[in-house]
């Protein structure tokens, strides 16, 4: 197994321990709503300390329920992560496509073009890389 193999099963193998850690230690079971977004717990928080407060805005759009409004920020995460990863697919892409451009050798024109189109060669109809007019050496 080669070192980037070793260091991305590490890496998904951190992602699920993660994932399913807090499910398995029973984080949060002494809440009603165990893994509620930030919003809610600041919600709470600000209630608490202030009984009276008034937010400054509100929501242009208020969902119907929270599964609709789960729906939607999993969408929004979606769409970002596709943008995120066409735009440094892009960049590889290009990358790749320079690094090939440079390693590739240049053409040279080809042999039926004019032989003052070649470099080094003369006007006269003449070859100056040792051909006869005959096609032999």
């Amino acid at each position: 197994m080669s070192r980037n193999a070793r260091i991305n099963a590490l890496l998904l193998l951190a992602v699920a321990a993660l994932a399913v850690l807090p499910l398995v230690l029973g984080l949060g079971d002494h809440k009603e709503e165990p893994f509620a977004g930030a919003d809610a717990e600041a919600e709470t928080a600000i209630t608490e300390i202030e009984p009276d407060y008034e937010p400054w805005f509100s929501p242009l759009y208020e969902p119907p329920s929270g599964e609709i409004e789960s729906a939607l920020f999993a969408l929004q995460a979606a769409i970002g992560a596709g943008v995120l990863a066409y735009y440094f697919g892009l960049r590889r892409g290009r990358r790749q496509g320079e690094e090939r451009a440079s390693a590739t050798p240049r053409h040279f024109p080809a042999a039926d073009a004019p032989e003052e189109d070649f470099p080094g060669g003369d006007s006269s109809g003449g070859s100056s890389r040792g051909v006869n007019s005959t096609g032999g050496n």
